[in-house]
């Protein structure tokens, strides 16, 4: 994330999620080459369709809604929105894969959804920053909500796949749907150029980083456990996020901040333990 919010800086969204998905595919795909397994998976093609679709809606619409929120939140305040990744996953869960959710699991959620509230607060006081962080929650959280229906919609076919197969089927479809998006999209030569300035090394670092190793991990960890669960333990990035956006990137840790990546983690502890 620190790595796509300086790349993000001078390079498009969507030119920015374009790269991301092609470094990330080519590694994965050189990945099972290496370890032997083949693209050929053994499964039905509504298994095949439903990945490729996942991909479409989680990577190729919220992966760009998280990079243009990322730009106009900053690093620390997108640390806090990404909290609303769990209670998304969890209430999905409950409803579609028969999930349990405890009071104290639900007072987690609402310490979360209390949490994404913050940046709100703190703009409050500047119609311009407050309208900015507004629209920048708003695309976090649309961002985060379509992420976890893509995923929690393919947790039973996750379940029967393997890890390398089912991101690659994943970034395949998020890869096509940037690609057909900038086929019709008129502007897409002032979209592409943008990857030609300063932020392409940023970009390409955080697609090794974010788009290839953490994917695999990310999928792993919903395959092994369930999704509710393993959405919450996801959430521990924010704490490094927060505490990287500070050291990194040289964000303020105002006392708002603090509150909302408090509440957000302790709601998320919750979530996981209780």
């Amino acid at each position: 994330v620190i790595l796509f919010k300086k790349g993000g800086e001078t390079v498009h969204p969507v030119a920015l999620n374009l790269l991301k998905n092609s470094i990330a595919l080519a590694l994965l795909i050189t990945t099972m080459l290496l370890l032997g397994e083949t693209l050929r998976f053994e499964a039905p093609p509504d298994h095949y369709l439903l990945m490729i679709s996942g991909g479409v809606l989680g990577i190729s619409l919220s992966d760009t809604l998280f990079f243009k929120s990322l730009n106009l939140l900053g690093a620390s305040r997108m640390a806090i929105v990404d909290c609303l990744y769990s209670p998304f996953i969890i209430l999905l869960s409950v409803f579609f894969l028969d999930e349990t959710l405890s009071w104290l699991q639900f007072l987690g959620v609402l310490a979360i959804v209390g949490a994404v509230l913050t940046p709100l607060f703190e703009a409050r006081g500047a119609p311009v920053e407050g309208r900015r962080v507004a629209w920048g929650t708003l695309w976090g959280a649309v961002a985060l909500a379509t992420m976890a229906v893509s995923l929690v919609a393919v947790k039973p076919v996750l379940n029967q796949s393997p890890v390398l197969w089912s991101a690659c089927m994943r970034m395949a479809g998020g890869l096509l749907g940037l690609v057909v998006y900038l086929a019709c999209h008129p502007g897409r030569g002032k979209i592409l150029k943008t990857l030609r300035g300063p932020g392409l090394k940023f970009s390409a670092l955080g697609s090794v980083v974010g788009g290839y190793v953490a994917m695999m991990l990310w999928l792993g960890g919903m395959k092994y456990t369930q999704a509710s669960v393993a959405a919450a333990l996801n959430q521990t990035t924010n704490v490094f996020i927060f505490i990287l956006a500070a050291w990194v990137l040289k964000e303020a840790i105002t006392r708002q901040r603090a509150v909302g990546i408090l509440l957000g983690v302790g709601g998320a502890i919750l979530v996981t333990f209780c």
